[in-house]
């Protein structure tokens, strides 16, 4: 099931939650009532009130599946073991780049990483997250975090992504993935919904025909 939510007052909600099936992530001082609600819509057992790197961004700055997440080398050591009573595998990815939610996304069958990413870090990804990974761009772009989601059932992909491309994205997280939109007509995905395999919340601004895309993509 599909839900429509702001987050503070923003239909970019992505860039304020993060995730699994099981946990889900919320920036310190979010309000309880909130937080249950968005608790019962994604039907997550944990909630982890959290910052990441001093702010609250959690999207951009994380990549979690249910394996394991990674940080921004400027995560702290309070946040790190924080978010390690997750039971997640834990871990900084050392690299300057911080928005890692932006160039990494994962399932737990396979991840796409940016191209900005050298060889020296793969590894350190592959043992995190527990899949194997596969380096691509997408309509030209490195910030494949940002426009794909991705389940385990399923993935929604930005628009102008090529067949080649959608049907590479598919193969490597295994899954059937499909052409979206969010928020009326927003090509970069991640900004506008939290999803897992249980549920789907998406900014207010998603339309109709939005919802039955991302709803058939993502199997819900």
């Amino acid at each position: 099931m599909i839900h429509k939510y702001d987050v503070y007052r923003s239909p970019n909600v992505g860039l304020f939650l993060r995730a699994n099936d099981n946990t889900l992530l919320i920036p310190f001082g979010f309000a309880d009532t909130k937080t249950k609600k968005i608790k019962e819509y994604l039907n997550v057992k944990k909630i982890m009130h959290v910052s990441i790197a001093g702010t609250r961004l959690i999207g951009p700055m994380t990549v979690m599946n249910n394996n394991g997440m990674l940080l921004p080398s400027t995560a702290s050591d309070e946040e790190i073991q924080i978010l390690r009573q997750t039971g997640l595998n834990v871990e900084r990815l050392q690299s300057k780049f911080t928005a890692i939610g932006n160039l990494i996304l994962a399932n737990d069958k396979g991840a796409i990483v940016s191209s900005l990413f050298n060889g020296e870090v793969h590894q350190s990804i592959r043992d995190v997250l527990g899949v194997p990974i596969q380096t691509m761009s997408i309509c030209g772009y490195v910030q494949v975090g940002s426009m794909v989601v991705t389940t385990n059932d399923g993935a929604i992909v930005h628009p102008n992504a090529t067949d080649r491309e959608i049907k590479s994205i598919a193969e490597i997280l295994q899954v059937e993935a499909e052409p979206a939109t969010i928020n009326g007509g927003s090509p970069f995905l991640s900004s506008g919904i939290i999803a897992n395999f249980k549920s789907a919340i998406v900014g207010s601004l998603t339309t109709g025909p939005e919802l039955i895309m991302i709803t058939r993509a993502l199997k819900m």
